[in-house]
């Protein structure tokens, strides 16, 4: 097979490793947070992907992990935590914080399949995953990998002997691809006959042919107990599993070795994934993703959001104007000095320009200037078609195709793109301002043709605050999280409150968002801990409210000041920095355009910061995400301590 590159999270010992390194994988990241299994992975295969543990590609805790660390990879590859689903566990689920927070780490996966859109993905969990919690935690993780990721979904309960090996072990194998609705659906391999039966395991005679699921813990039981997994009868003998039988029935080869004691062995292989049952379900994987990728150039309807369109529409709709009007914090135009007159429209993607000439004309060219096109641009973009386009905007849904657009694109001779998601700057433009020329401005893109855009979108871990619960009893932890109101998050708070606890702000998950917020002002992220935690408490969205009724919890400084720091704020989040990636400062854009509802447009630029300080304070809100989605709103123990989480998100 060809080659391709995986991550491996939740990795334990390495069965994935393994596995997918037998198709021609490479494993270019890895997570496991367990001290004993990193010390067995990295024992295993330090020497064979050296890489890996030189260049801190092998991680701890996922929940520290930034999208933007990790390199590129084709799929991803993940057995995340099954106690919390699992019959031999509690069975909380995504709720399951009693021990950290294993049960929702599901989402941490979530965010990185989000920010970097592999290929493929392959998970594993224990079949309890499916029928948990009456069908409603399967139907959310198929939900958001289908309807919000645009992933295809498959999804199998194996045996690890449907796959060669001799031991039950009942497994949920879930399956999607990035670009399978161009082929017809992914289905898993046929079955294979045993490969060894358990006799060839204990090189005896086996009262069994297919052995027990290998389980963690549970050591000890009487061979006729019903519970019994780990004794069987060998040559009429009762005989307990150790590792070397362990191994085998999982499928690890005789040159894998353990540096850790007997115990911490049987633990990780009862933990483990059963690397044939892997190896064989991922070799259709591999198929079938290197099958999309001969197909990719297969047409496919161009179709794009609202925002996507609206970019394009922007781009245009300044060919047509030439010129761009700045705003008040109201959105009203200013005075009539303060006009951009546009001389170039480009992308930072696009490799050609389109200059406005004196006599109206088009002049469109590449960087080099071997391609030149001269054109008059109302021929065929007039202001009724641009209305045309803003209406058609306004009134389309989800993902939708609009052809008027490919006409103008191709009378133009380009294709234009938007800024992507790690871009600050949708637009590039050059314009005359009071006599001046300014070149290669930035300028973002905030839409109102749709539903109202956001500033700060939630990032599960990047915009979490975690809040540590003083005077609060951790029996109390079912009290508060039992709570499920339809104002819960506030109803939660408050119980903390009714309990005599307080809420004491201890850090940001993220240490590139902290660092973020720190390069702003050293206070900030002080100062948004409270206001989030009044937002949740007393729904006080607002940003300007919000800093008036805060300002009490910082008697050093005024509230003009906290003012002043929050504008500065706002402003670094529209032009700076992403919450998962350390900024160095600088701003990536230059300047914002509105389109407003009725398809106009305005612009804000750092000439005039002071109106684009006093539009951002006047105009954002604190709102609300899913807090399922991004692991927030429930008391969880961490060190033996209480802690409780709140999102940032922010909108127009």
């Amino acid at each position: 097979m060809n080659k391709f590159t995986f991550i491996d999270l939740f990795a334990g010992i390495g069965g994935f490793h393994l596995a997918m390194e037998s198709l021609g994988g490479e494993c270019v990241f890895a997570s496991e947070i367990d001290v004993y299994a990193r010390k067995t992975y990295k024992h295993n295969f330090k020497n064979k992907n050296p890489e890996l543990f030189q260049n801190e590609l092998f991680n701890d805790d996922i929940r520290k992990i930034s999208s933007d660390t990790i390199p590129d990879f084709d799929v991803l590859c993940a057995g995340f935590p099954c106690q919390p689903f699992s019959q031999a566990g509690y069975k909380r689920g995504f709720d399951d914080v009693h021990n950290s927070e294993r049960g929702n780490l599901f989402f941490n996966i979530v965010d990185i399949i989000e920010a970097k859109r592999p290929q493929a993905f392959f998970l594993e969990n224990v079949r309890g995953i499916v029928n948990h919690d009456n069908g409603r935690t399967f139907k959310v993780i198929q939900d958001i990998l289908v309807n919000e990721l645009g992933y295809s979904f498959n999804f199998k309960v194996v045996n690890a002997s449907d796959y060669g090996l001799p031991q039950l072990r009942p497994r949920a194998f879930m399956i999607g691809f990035r670009d399978e609705s161009i082929l017809s659906n992914f289905t898993f391999p046929e079955k294979i006959p045993l490969k060894f039966n358990m006799s060839d395991v204990w090189k005896g005679t086996c009262s069994r042919e297919i052995g027990f699921t290998l389980r963690v813990g549970g050591r000890g039981s009487n061979i006729n107990d019903r519970r019994n997994w780990d004794a069987y009868y060998v040559d009429g003998e009762v005989k307990k599993v150790m590792p070397e039988q362990a191994k085998k029935m999982q499928g690890f080869p005789e040159s894998f070795e353990f540096p850790v004691n007997n115990t911490q062995a049987m633990k990780q292989l009862g933990n483990s994934v059963a690397v044939d049952a892997i190896r064989e379900c991922g070799r259709v994987l591999v198929e079938r993703m290197q099958e999309l990728n001969k197909n990719n150039t297969v047409k496919t309807k161009n179709t794009k959001n609202k925002g996507e369109w609206t970019e394009i529409y922007t781009f245009l709709k300044l060919l047509s104007d030439k010129k761009l009007y700045l705003a008040d914090k109201n959105l009203n135009i200013k005075n009539g000095s303060d006009i951009f007159y546009v001389s170039r429209v480009t992308t930072l993607d696009l490799d050609r320009s389109c200059l406005i000439k004196d006599d109206d004309k088009i002049l469109v060219q590449d960087n080099d200037g071997k391609y030149k096109h001269l054109l008059d641009i109302q021929e065929f973009l007039d202001n009724k078609i641009i209305s045309n386009l803003a209406k058609n905007i306004k009134q389309g849904s989800g993902t939708f195709e609009m052809p008027e657009f490919e006409i103008i694109q191709q009378k133009l001779g380009i294709s234009i793109k938007g800024g992507n998601s790690s871009q600050k700057s949708d637009i590039v433009i050059d314009f005359f301002h009071n006599e001046h020329e300014l070149k290669n401005q930035g300028f973002g893109i905030k839409s109102f043709l749709g539903s109202k855009p956001t500033l700060l979108n939630a990032s599960g871990s990047n915009t979490n605050f975690i809040f540590r619960l003083d005077n609060v009893e951790k029996e109390n932890i079912d009290v508060i999280n039992s709570i499920n109101t339809k104002s819960k998050l506030k109803d939660r708070i408050n119980k903390v409150f009714d309990l005599g606890g307080n809420f004491v702000f201890e850090r940001l998950e993220a240490n590139s968002m902290h660092y973020n917020l720190t390069m702003v002002d050293s206070l900030i992220p002080e100062i948004v801990s409270k206001m989030l935690l009044e937002f949740y408490c007393n729904r006080t969205n607002s940003i300007q409210e919000n800093i008036e009724i805060i300002g009490k919890f910082f008697p050093n400084i005024d509230t003009l000041q906290i003012k002043v720091k929050v504008k500065r704020l706002l402003v670094s989040i529209l032009l700076g920095f992403f919450s998962g990636k350390k900024w160095d400062g600088q701003y990536k854009a230059l300047g914002n355009i509105v389109v407003k509802d009725n398809g106009e447009q305005v612009g804000f630029h750092i000439i005039d910061l002071p109106s684009l300080e006093d539009y951002l304070l006047e105009n954002i809100k604190f709102d609300t995400p899913s807090s399922t989605r991004h692991r927030f709103g429930s008391a969880f123990i961490e060190d033996d301590k209480l802690y409780f989480k709140l999102n940032m998100q922010l909108r127009f």
